[in-house]
């Protein structure tokens, strides 16, 4: 089994490279989150390349909050992502830095840039910038305070840092090339005007760096070899270089791009799962159907299935949209191996065997039929029991095995019971089946002359079990890339997403911890949600035991 490795790619050629010529003697790289909402799957994926690279390589990862965007960011969300990041089993130890460490060596950095006349005080709106930029068919326009002294360039900067300007009165640019068919390098804005409070440096700064000026920097101040990417960022990387370059920065780190993960039936961008918090379309974002590592943890995934996932679906420099069912796999691998197995009825049918003594009989249970360190459980047998609703038809197809009026199927670990009797409401819904038992068919007995029993269905005793309440979480998503020719990706929620349903589970897991995982037999993966109580214990169906959604796609 996959367990935590960063597979051949080529970023770990570029490093090994690095090591053999001794460009590099200690790998250093970095993710750099901003702290305006919680981590998903597609930062999953980077925060196992960029700690698990410098594992391998006995290198060291910082992690680093990018925190230049005051008006989003809130410390709630530097705690979640901490707590992301440790959950997925790894830790940066004292390397913990923030952008807004680096305020004062950026101001100064872009101080230097003015003196060297590679920046410029703007005075173009947001709309006039926009327009003076061009296209990609058509070069930009120079703006006409392009060309002001460094004095007063310098003047007016050091105003920019008293305050004594309103928002959007001036911006700070790098002075390019406006006719560069990148349009990256068109004199991009270093600096804006905005006086917001900061969640660390409180109302000290009413002046904040741009990011692609800001994450270089940083870079660099930190000393980073690799800076790690996804491609949206592959047009920047001239402006990256540029910065250090003109700079002349001690360090220039090696920007690299690679391809960000596209999942299916998931949406990845944290503007549109913002969206689906602030308008409840989710319980927050912890809601076990988000793709947020908050939200997997709460579901019942593990970090050992999220490493072993980035590793299988590798690193590449092509975009591609990975199957769903490629995670679902590696979820499913790891908790075959660590959960017991116990009886839990989702959708209870409730059965009397009528042949069967009015008396409690204890079955022993294995806790996992392959794996005897698990141990086994007594479960209780009586008279009354439940059965899973689709575990009975009255007009049953010929391949369907289980129960049916006249049909006999076998009870876990007990016995082989035939139904006899079908009892219906007033609405004619079925609520009840009498069954009788055969005696001698006791834990997979087939007595002599007796026709084998295809059908094995699981169960739970009526007075002996544990009320539960389960919620059945299923894709978030109703197609494979929502929002796909729609005018608004919230056409694509999947209505089914979530379902509650009363349960039944043996009483074993009545003293169960939050956060315990078990596997309800034929039912799926379930973990004991924080929700729960004394009187009523919630279950959060992680994963169901196969791909449900096989015959739809």
């Amino acid at each position: 089994m996959i367990e935590n490795e960063v597979g051949p790619n080529f970023i770990k050629n570029i490093i090994e490279e690095d090591l053999a010529s001794g460009k590099h003697q200690t790998i250093i790289t970095r993710f750099p989150p901003e702290p305006n909402g919680h981590l998903h799957i597609g930062h999953a994926k980077s925060i196992c390349l960029n700690f698990g690279l410098a594992k391998d390589y006995k290198g060291v990862c910082h992690l680093r909050f990018d925190d230049t965007n005051p008006e989003k960011e809130e410390m709630e969300y530097v705690h979640a992502i901490k707590e992301d990041v440790k959950w997925l089993g790894f830790n940066w130890d004292e390397h913990e830095y923030y952008t807004s460490d680096y305020y004062e060596k950026l101001y100064q950095g872009a101080t230097q840039l003015i003196k060297l006349g590679s920046a410029y005080i703007c005075e173009l709106n947001a709309d006039e910038m926009k327009e003076y930029r061009g296209t990609l068919k058509n070069p930009g326009k120079e703006s006409p305070y392009r060309d002001r002294s460094v004095e007063e360039n310098l003047d007016l900067f050091k105003r920019m840092r008293a305050g004594e300007f309103d928002e959007g009165k001036y911006t700070l640019r790098a002075k390019i090339d406006m006719g560069s068919p990148n349009m990256n390098m068109r004199d991009p804005a270093i600096y804006r005007i905005k006086k917001s409070h900061h969640q660390r440096t409180g109302d000290e700064w009413p002046i904040y760096p741009m990011y692609d000026y800001a994450h270089c920097v940083s870079d660099a101040i930190e000393g980073i070899t690799h800076s790690l990417c996804t491609l949206e960022f592959e047009d920047h990387r001239p402006l990256y270089d540029w910065f250090l370059d003109v700079l002349k920065t001690p360090a220039h780190p090696q920007q690299i791009e690679f391809s960000r993960l596209n999942l299916e039936f998931t949406v990845m961008s944290k503007r549109k799962l913002l969206r689906l918090v602030e308008d409840n379309h989710v319980n927050g974002w912890d809601d076990p159907r988000m793709p947020t590592i908050s939200g997997m943890r709460r579901r019942g995934y593990t970090p050992r299935s999220i490493r072993n996932f980035a590793s299988r679906i590798g690193i590449t420099k092509k975009d591609s949209s990975i199957s769903i069912a490629t995670l679902e796999h590696s979820v499913r691998e790891d908790l075959e191996q660590i959960c017991p197995r116990v009886f839990g009825v989702v959708d209870p049918l409730k059965i009397t065997i009528t042949n069967f003594a009015d008396e409690i009989f204890e079955i022993d249970c294995p806790f996992h039929p392959k794996d005897d360190s698990f141990g086994s459980r007594k479960v209780p047998f009586t008279k009354e029991i439940f059965i899973e609703q689709s575990d009975f038809m009255e007009d049953p197809p010929k391949k369907f095995f289980r129960l049916g009026p006249g049909r006999s199927a076998r009870l876990k670990y007990a016995y082989v019971i035939t139904c006899d009797e079908v009892i219906k409401d007033d609405a004619g819904k079925v609520i009840e089946l009498k069954c009788t038992y055969i005696k001698d068919t006791f834990g997979g007995k087939t007595p002599e002359g007796m026709k084998k029993v295809k059908g094995i269905i699981n169960w739970v005793s009526a007075s002996e079990s544990l009320k539960i309440e389960t919620r059945l979480y299923d894709r978030l998503c109703s197609v494979a890339i929502p929002g796909s020719g729609k005018e608004d990706f919230l056409e694509d929620l999947n209505p089914d997403s979530l379902k509650v349903n009363e349960s039944l589970v043996e009483r074993s897991l009545k003293n169960a911890d939050i956060g315990s995982r078990f596997q309800f037999e034929r039912q799926g993966y379930f973990i004991k949600d924080q929700d729960s109580t004394s009187e009523k214990p919630v279950f959060n169906r992680a994963i169901t035991l196969r791909d449900t959604w096989a015959k739809i796609k």
